[in-house]
Protein backbone atom coordinates (compact mmCIF):
# COMPACT_ATOMS: atom_id res chain seq x y z
CA UNK A 1 0.00 0.00 0.00
CA UNK A 2 1.62 3.47 -0.84
CA UNK A 3 0.54 6.37 1.98
CA UNK A 4 0.39 9.82 0.55
CA UNK A 5 0.99 12.93 3.04
CA UNK A 6 -0.85 16.13 2.62
CA UNK A 7 1.70 18.61 3.16
CA UNK A 8 -0.05 21.22 0.93
CA UNK A 9 -0.46 23.44 3.55
CA UNK A 10 3.19 23.69 4.41
CA UNK A 11 4.32 23.78 0.57
CA UNK A 12 1.49 26.80 -0.11
CA UNK A 13 2.68 28.69 2.58
CA UNK A 14 6.43 28.84 1.20
CA UNK A 15 5.97 28.88 -2.15
CA UNK A 16 3.06 31.67 -1.91
CA UNK A 17 4.85 34.91 -3.34
CA UNK A 18 4.02 38.09 -1.53
CA UNK A 19 0.60 39.48 -2.49
CA UNK A 20 -0.54 42.46 -3.68
CA UNK A 21 -2.76 45.01 -1.46
CA UNK A 22 -6.09 44.50 -1.86
CA UNK A 23 -7.71 47.45 -2.33
CA UNK A 24 -11.08 46.97 -1.48
CA UNK A 25 -10.11 46.47 2.05
CA UNK A 26 -8.97 50.06 2.13
CA UNK A 27 -11.36 53.06 3.86
CA UNK A 28 -12.24 56.26 1.44
CA UNK A 29 -9.70 58.17 3.24
CA UNK A 30 -6.78 55.03 2.92
CA UNK A 31 -7.89 54.65 -0.57
CA UNK A 32 -7.19 58.37 -1.30
CA UNK A 33 -3.77 57.90 1.11
CA UNK A 34 -2.93 54.86 -0.93
CA UNK A 35 -3.20 56.67 -4.81
CA UNK A 36 -0.87 59.52 -3.45
CA UNK A 37 1.91 57.65 -1.55
CA UNK A 38 2.04 55.05 -5.00
CA UNK A 39 2.67 58.46 -7.17
CA UNK A 40 0.18 56.72 -9.32
CA UNK A 41 -2.22 59.99 -9.08
CA UNK A 42 -1.32 63.74 -8.31
CA UNK A 43 -2.56 64.89 -5.15
CA UNK A 44 -5.23 67.51 -6.82
CA UNK A 45 -6.78 64.37 -8.33
CA UNK A 46 -6.78 61.60 -5.63
CA UNK A 47 -9.69 62.01 -4.36
CA UNK A 48 -11.59 62.30 -7.30
CA UNK A 49 -10.06 58.80 -8.58
CA UNK A 50 -10.61 57.65 -5.10
CA UNK A 51 -14.09 57.93 -6.14
CA UNK A 52 -13.89 56.71 -9.41
CA UNK A 53 -12.06 53.17 -7.99
CA UNK A 54 -14.91 53.15 -5.35
CA UNK A 55 -17.70 52.29 -7.49
CA UNK A 56 -16.75 50.32 -9.33
CA UNK A 57 -15.19 48.20 -6.53
CA UNK A 58 -18.31 48.26 -4.26
CA UNK A 59 -21.01 49.62 -6.67
CA UNK A 60 -20.14 47.11 -9.52
CA UNK A 61 -18.31 44.44 -8.00
CA UNK A 62 -16.16 44.57 -10.71
CA UNK A 63 -12.52 42.41 -10.10
CA UNK A 64 -10.74 43.05 -12.90
CA UNK A 65 -9.27 47.18 -13.24
CA UNK A 66 -9.29 46.70 -17.09
CA UNK A 67 -13.11 47.09 -17.04
CA UNK A 68 -12.89 49.92 -15.31
CA UNK A 69 -13.88 52.19 -18.39
CA UNK A 70 -13.55 56.30 -17.36
CA UNK A 71 -10.15 55.40 -15.91
CA UNK A 72 -7.50 55.91 -18.46
CA UNK A 73 -5.47 53.10 -19.47
CA UNK A 74 -2.28 53.97 -18.74
CA UNK A 75 -3.46 54.27 -14.94
CA UNK A 76 -5.71 51.10 -14.53
CA UNK A 77 -2.48 49.30 -16.18
CA UNK A 78 -0.23 50.62 -12.97
CA UNK A 79 -3.21 50.17 -10.48
CA UNK A 80 -3.06 46.61 -11.59
CA UNK A 81 0.58 46.49 -11.30
CA UNK A 82 0.62 47.57 -7.98
CA UNK A 83 -3.05 46.17 -6.11
CA UNK A 84 -5.35 43.25 -6.42
CA UNK A 85 -9.08 42.89 -6.69
CA UNK A 86 -9.50 39.78 -6.76
CA UNK A 87 -11.79 37.53 -4.34
CA UNK A 88 -10.65 34.99 -2.03
CA UNK A 89 -11.03 31.22 -2.85
CA UNK A 90 -14.32 29.92 -2.09
CA UNK A 91 -13.59 26.22 -1.09
CA UNK A 92 -16.96 24.78 -0.54
CA UNK A 93 -20.53 25.76 -0.70
CA UNK A 94 -23.74 24.10 1.02
CA UNK A 95 -27.43 24.70 0.89
CA UNK A 96 -29.39 23.95 3.44
CA UNK A 97 -33.26 22.34 2.72
CA UNK A 98 -34.32 25.66 4.31
CA UNK A 99 -32.49 27.79 1.77
CA UNK A 100 -29.46 29.16 4.17
CA UNK A 101 -26.16 28.98 2.46
CA UNK A 102 -23.07 28.30 3.65
CA UNK A 103 -19.40 29.06 1.65
CA UNK A 104 -16.08 27.84 3.19
CA UNK A 105 -13.74 30.80 1.95
CA UNK A 106 -9.74 30.74 2.02
CA UNK A 107 -8.36 33.86 2.22
CA UNK A 108 -5.22 32.58 2.21
CA UNK A 109 -3.02 29.31 3.21
CA UNK A 110 -4.62 27.99 6.11
CA UNK A 111 -6.95 30.80 6.89
CA UNK A 112 -10.57 29.80 6.26
CA UNK A 113 -13.63 31.08 7.75
CA UNK A 114 -17.12 30.14 7.55
CA UNK A 115 -20.04 32.72 6.39
CA UNK A 116 -23.65 32.28 6.04
CA UNK A 117 -26.20 33.32 4.69
CA UNK A 118 -30.28 33.27 5.66
CA UNK A 119 -32.80 34.48 3.64
CA UNK A 120 -36.03 36.07 4.94
CA UNK A 121 -34.21 37.72 7.89
CA UNK A 122 -34.30 41.33 8.43
CA UNK A 123 -35.78 43.29 5.46
CA UNK A 124 -34.83 40.33 3.41
CA UNK A 125 -31.99 38.53 4.40
CA UNK A 126 -28.95 38.58 6.30
CA UNK A 127 -25.72 37.58 6.33
CA UNK A 128 -23.41 36.14 8.89
CA UNK A 129 -19.93 37.29 8.82
CA UNK A 130 -16.82 36.26 10.56
CA UNK A 131 -14.76 38.61 12.09
CA UNK A 132 -11.84 35.80 13.11
CA UNK A 133 -10.44 32.83 12.56
CA UNK A 134 -11.25 30.63 15.73
CA UNK A 135 -11.82 32.27 18.89
CA UNK A 136 -10.23 32.92 22.09
CA UNK A 137 -13.80 33.29 24.57
CA UNK A 138 -14.19 29.40 24.58
CA UNK A 139 -17.89 29.62 25.30
CA UNK A 140 -18.94 26.02 26.09
CA UNK A 141 -22.24 26.02 24.44
CA UNK A 142 -20.92 27.17 21.15
CA UNK A 143 -19.21 24.90 18.30
CA UNK A 144 -16.75 28.13 17.02
CA UNK A 145 -15.47 28.15 20.95
CA UNK A 146 -13.96 25.06 20.45
CA UNK A 147 -11.38 26.01 17.73
CA UNK A 148 -8.07 28.13 18.66
CA UNK A 149 -7.81 31.59 17.59
CA UNK A 150 -5.64 31.95 13.90
CA UNK A 151 -5.68 35.53 13.99
CA UNK A 152 -7.96 38.25 13.14
CA UNK A 153 -9.33 39.34 9.97
CA UNK A 154 -8.57 41.92 7.85
CA UNK A 155 -11.42 44.83 6.91
CA UNK A 156 -10.61 43.23 3.17
CA UNK A 157 -11.09 39.82 4.38
CA UNK A 158 -14.58 40.84 6.57
CA UNK A 159 -15.65 42.80 3.15
CA UNK A 160 -15.26 40.31 0.84
CA UNK A 161 -16.96 37.82 2.65
CA UNK A 162 -19.95 40.52 1.45
CA UNK A 163 -18.71 40.67 -2.03
CA UNK A 164 -18.38 36.47 -2.46
CA UNK A 165 -22.07 36.62 -1.18
CA UNK A 166 -23.24 39.21 -3.90
CA UNK A 167 -21.38 37.59 -6.62
CA UNK A 168 -23.37 34.10 -5.83
CA UNK A 169 -26.34 36.00 -4.89
CA UNK A 170 -26.32 37.98 -8.14
CA UNK A 171 -26.27 41.37 -6.62
CA UNK A 172 -24.10 43.52 -8.68
CA UNK A 173 -24.41 46.39 -9.18
CA UNK A 174 -25.69 47.21 -5.81
CA UNK A 175 -29.34 47.25 -5.53
CA UNK A 176 -31.45 50.26 -4.42
CA UNK A 177 -34.58 48.11 -4.23
CA UNK A 178 -35.44 44.22 -3.70
CA UNK A 179 -32.57 43.28 -1.93
CA UNK A 180 -31.69 40.07 -1.18
CA UNK A 181 -29.02 40.65 1.19
CA UNK A 182 -30.32 43.52 3.35
CA UNK A 183 -28.55 43.15 6.65
CA UNK A 184 -25.04 42.77 8.38
CA UNK A 185 -24.63 40.62 11.35
CA UNK A 186 -20.98 40.43 12.89
CA UNK A 187 -22.40 36.74 14.86
CA UNK A 188 -20.13 34.42 13.13
CA UNK A 189 -16.57 33.31 14.20
CA UNK A 190 -14.38 34.89 16.19
CA UNK A 191 -15.02 38.08 19.11
CA UNK A 192 -15.63 41.10 17.24
CA UNK A 193 -14.55 43.30 19.53
CA UNK A 194 -10.70 41.92 20.01
CA UNK A 195 -10.47 42.83 16.00
CA UNK A 196 -12.37 46.70 16.78
CA UNK A 197 -10.08 48.09 14.06
CA UNK A 198 -10.70 45.84 11.07
CA UNK A 199 -14.64 45.61 12.07
CA UNK A 200 -15.25 49.42 12.13
CA UNK A 201 -13.20 49.67 9.13
CA UNK A 202 -15.14 47.09 7.61
CA UNK A 203 -18.37 48.67 8.08
CA UNK A 204 -17.55 51.88 6.70
CA UNK A 205 -16.70 50.19 3.85
CA UNK A 206 -20.04 48.38 3.84
CA UNK A 207 -22.13 51.28 4.81
CA UNK A 208 -20.85 53.65 2.20
CA UNK A 209 -23.66 55.42 0.17
CA UNK A 210 -21.89 54.96 -2.84
CA UNK A 211 -20.99 51.13 -2.83
CA UNK A 212 -22.51 48.03 -0.85
CA UNK A 213 -24.74 50.85 0.69
CA UNK A 214 -25.69 48.54 3.78
CA UNK A 215 -27.43 50.82 6.11
CA UNK A 216 -25.93 51.20 9.81
CA UNK A 217 -28.79 50.58 11.52
CA UNK A 218 -29.43 47.05 9.14
CA UNK A 219 -25.67 46.33 11.25
CA UNK A 220 -25.27 44.42 14.09
CA UNK A 221 -22.10 43.78 15.85
CA UNK A 222 -22.13 40.79 18.51
CA UNK A 223 -20.30 40.95 21.32
CA UNK A 224 -20.13 38.69 24.46
CA UNK A 225 -19.34 41.38 26.27
CA UNK A 226 -15.46 43.05 25.85
CA UNK A 227 -16.83 46.07 27.97
CA UNK A 228 -13.48 48.71 27.35
CA UNK A 229 -14.21 48.27 23.72
CA UNK A 230 -18.27 49.02 23.92
CA UNK A 231 -17.78 52.85 23.61
CA UNK A 232 -15.29 53.61 21.31
CA UNK A 233 -17.91 50.38 18.85
CA UNK A 234 -20.70 52.93 19.28
CA UNK A 235 -18.68 56.33 18.54
CA UNK A 236 -16.62 54.39 15.62
CA UNK A 237 -19.31 52.38 14.32
CA UNK A 238 -22.71 53.78 15.06
CA UNK A 239 -24.09 49.83 14.19
CA UNK A 240 -26.64 48.31 16.79
CA UNK A 241 -25.38 46.34 19.40
CA UNK A 242 -26.29 43.00 20.69
CA UNK A 243 -24.99 40.98 23.17
CA UNK A 244 -24.18 37.22 23.81
CA UNK A 245 -25.70 36.92 27.58
CA UNK A 246 -27.31 33.44 27.73
CA UNK A 247 -27.55 33.74 31.76
CA UNK A 248 -29.03 36.01 34.36
CA UNK A 249 -26.65 35.15 37.20
CA UNK A 250 -22.69 35.46 37.63
CA UNK A 251 -21.97 31.98 38.61
CA UNK A 252 -23.82 30.21 35.37
CA UNK A 253 -22.16 32.75 33.17
CA UNK A 254 -18.95 32.08 33.98
CA UNK A 255 -19.16 28.84 33.02
CA UNK A 256 -21.30 29.46 29.89
CA UNK A 257 -19.32 32.58 28.76
CA UNK A 258 -16.07 32.18 30.39
CA UNK A 259 -15.25 36.11 29.56
CA UNK A 260 -17.78 36.85 32.42
CA UNK A 261 -15.18 36.40 35.19
CA UNK A 262 -13.23 39.37 33.60
CA UNK A 263 -16.00 41.59 33.44
CA UNK A 264 -19.07 40.72 35.47
CA UNK A 265 -22.83 41.14 34.52
CA UNK A 266 -23.00 44.30 36.59
CA UNK A 267 -20.10 46.01 35.00
CA UNK A 268 -21.42 44.99 31.52
CA UNK A 269 -24.85 46.43 32.14
CA UNK A 270 -23.17 50.00 32.86
CA UNK A 271 -21.32 49.66 30.00
CA UNK A 272 -24.48 48.58 27.69
CA UNK A 273 -26.54 51.71 29.11
CA UNK A 274 -24.06 54.21 28.30
CA UNK A 275 -23.68 52.94 24.93
CA UNK A 276 -23.89 55.75 22.55
CA UNK A 277 -26.98 56.15 20.67
CA UNK A 278 -28.67 53.44 22.91
CA UNK A 279 -32.66 54.82 23.03
CA UNK A 280 -35.89 52.78 22.25
CA UNK A 281 -35.53 53.43 18.53
CA UNK A 282 -31.78 51.83 18.76
CA UNK A 283 -32.44 48.96 21.25
CA UNK A 284 -29.79 46.60 22.27
CA UNK A 285 -30.51 42.83 21.16
CA UNK A 286 -29.94 40.25 24.17
CA UNK A 287 -29.24 36.86 22.53
CA UNK A 288 -29.97 34.13 24.80
CA UNK A 289 -29.39 30.09 24.17
CA UNK A 290 -31.98 27.85 25.28
CA UNK A 291 -30.62 24.94 27.26
CA UNK A 292 -32.40 22.44 28.71
CA UNK A 293 -32.40 22.26 32.32
CA UNK A 294 -29.81 25.08 32.70
CA UNK A 295 -31.15 28.36 32.09
CA UNK A 296 -34.81 27.72 30.76
CA UNK A 297 -36.55 28.13 33.91
CA UNK A 298 -39.44 30.65 34.86
CA UNK A 299 -37.59 31.24 37.48
CA UNK A 300 -34.47 32.69 34.84
CA UNK A 301 -36.99 34.22 32.76
CA UNK A 302 -37.93 36.53 35.67
CA UNK A 303 -34.26 37.18 36.69
CA UNK A 304 -33.94 37.98 33.17
CA UNK A 305 -36.95 40.75 33.71
CA UNK A 306 -35.24 42.08 36.64
CA UNK A 307 -31.85 42.14 34.92
CA UNK A 308 -32.48 44.33 32.29
CA UNK A 309 -35.40 46.92 34.22
CA UNK A 310 -34.60 49.94 32.07
CA UNK A 311 -32.85 48.69 29.20
CA UNK A 312 -34.16 49.69 25.89
CA UNK A 313 -33.40 46.22 24.61
CA UNK A 314 -35.23 43.37 23.12
CA UNK A 315 -34.34 39.51 23.28
CA UNK A 316 -33.62 37.03 21.04
CA UNK A 317 -34.61 33.10 22.14
CA UNK A 318 -32.57 30.80 20.68
CA UNK A 319 -33.06 27.60 20.51
CA UNK A 320 -29.91 25.48 21.43
CA UNK A 321 -28.51 24.38 18.00
CA UNK A 322 -26.39 20.53 18.51
CA UNK A 323 -23.07 20.04 17.55
CA UNK A 324 -20.97 17.00 17.34
CA UNK A 325 -19.60 16.34 21.22
CA UNK A 326 -21.99 19.12 21.94
CA UNK A 327 -22.72 19.01 26.10
CA UNK A 328 -25.83 20.69 25.84
CA UNK A 329 -29.42 19.44 24.69
CA UNK A 330 -32.35 22.27 23.53
CA UNK A 331 -34.76 23.27 25.52
CA UNK A 332 -38.11 21.95 25.12
CA UNK A 333 -40.23 24.03 23.31
CA UNK A 334 -43.10 24.38 25.73
CA UNK A 335 -40.43 25.40 27.87
CA UNK A 336 -39.03 28.11 25.68
CA UNK A 337 -42.72 29.57 24.63
CA UNK A 338 -43.45 29.44 28.64
CA UNK A 339 -39.74 31.41 28.89
CA UNK A 340 -41.53 33.94 25.92
CA UNK A 341 -44.57 34.22 27.26
CA UNK A 342 -42.83 35.91 30.42
CA UNK A 343 -40.63 38.36 28.85
CA UNK A 344 -43.55 39.70 26.46
CA UNK A 345 -45.84 40.21 29.80
CA UNK A 346 -43.00 42.43 31.44
CA UNK A 347 -42.83 44.13 27.90
CA UNK A 348 -39.85 42.86 25.94
CA UNK A 349 -40.21 41.28 22.39
CA UNK A 350 -38.60 38.50 22.42
CA UNK A 351 -38.94 36.42 19.25
CA UNK A 352 -37.96 32.63 19.31
CA UNK A 353 -35.34 32.46 16.71
CA UNK A 354 -36.10 29.62 14.02
CA UNK A 355 -33.42 27.64 13.37
CA UNK A 356 -31.99 27.50 10.13
CA UNK A 357 -29.41 25.79 8.51
CA UNK A 358 -28.68 22.97 10.96
CA UNK A 359 -28.57 20.29 8.46
CA UNK A 360 -25.23 21.83 6.81
CA UNK A 361 -24.00 23.18 10.13
CA UNK A 362 -24.85 26.69 9.73
CA UNK A 363 -27.18 27.38 12.59
CA UNK A 364 -26.28 29.96 15.61
CA UNK A 365 -23.18 28.79 17.81
CA UNK A 366 -22.52 25.73 14.75
CA UNK A 367 -19.94 27.21 12.93
CA UNK A 368 -16.07 26.15 12.65
CA UNK A 369 -13.44 26.77 10.01
CA UNK A 370 -12.27 23.98 8.24
CA UNK A 371 -8.30 25.07 8.98
CA UNK A 372 -9.84 23.03 12.33
CA UNK A 373 -12.17 20.63 10.49
CA UNK A 374 -10.63 18.09 7.87
CA UNK A 375 -10.25 19.77 4.77
CA UNK A 376 -13.04 19.34 2.23
CA UNK A 377 -10.40 18.76 -0.50
CA UNK A 378 -8.62 16.21 1.42
CA UNK A 379 -12.00 14.56 2.73
CA UNK A 380 -12.97 14.59 -1.18
CA UNK A 381 -9.84 12.64 -2.82
CA UNK A 382 -9.82 10.21 0.65
CA UNK A 383 -13.37 9.15 -0.89
CA UNK A 384 -12.26 8.93 -4.77
CA UNK A 385 -9.49 6.20 -3.50
CA UNK A 386 -11.82 4.42 -1.06
CA UNK A 387 -14.15 3.83 -4.17
CA UNK A 388 -11.33 3.43 -6.11
CA UNK A 389 -9.69 0.44 -3.65
CA UNK A 390 -13.18 -0.80 -3.25
CA UNK A 391 -13.91 -1.56 -7.12
CA UNK A 392 -9.92 -2.76 -6.82
CA UNK A 393 -11.44 -5.62 -4.17
CA UNK A 394 -9.00 -4.17 -1.43
CA UNK A 395 -9.45 -1.11 1.23
CA UNK A 396 -6.74 1.04 1.14
CA UNK A 397 -7.59 2.32 5.02
CA UNK A 398 -6.44 -1.84 5.28
CA UNK A 399 -2.68 -0.65 7.01
CA UNK A 400 -1.47 -4.03 5.26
Amino acid sequence: MTITLDLSRSRDAAATPARRPNLTGLTRPALVAALEAGGLVQAGKAKMRASQLWRWMHHYGVTDFALMTDVAKELRAALSDAYDLSRPEVVERQVSVDGTRKWLIRMAPGIEVETVYIPDVGRSGALCVSSQVGCTLNCTFCHTGTQPLVRNLTAAEIVAQVQVARDELGEWPSPKEDRRLSNIVFMGMGEPLYNLDGVADAIDIIADNEGIAISRRRITVSTSGVIPELKALGERTQAMLAISLHATNDALRDELVPINRKYPIAELLAGIRAYPGLSNARRVTFEYVMLKGVNDSQAEARALVNLLAGVPAKINLIPFNPWPGSPYVCSDWGAIEGFAAILNRAGYASPIRTPRGRDILAACGQLKSESEKERASVRRARERVVVAGDSAGTDPRDPD
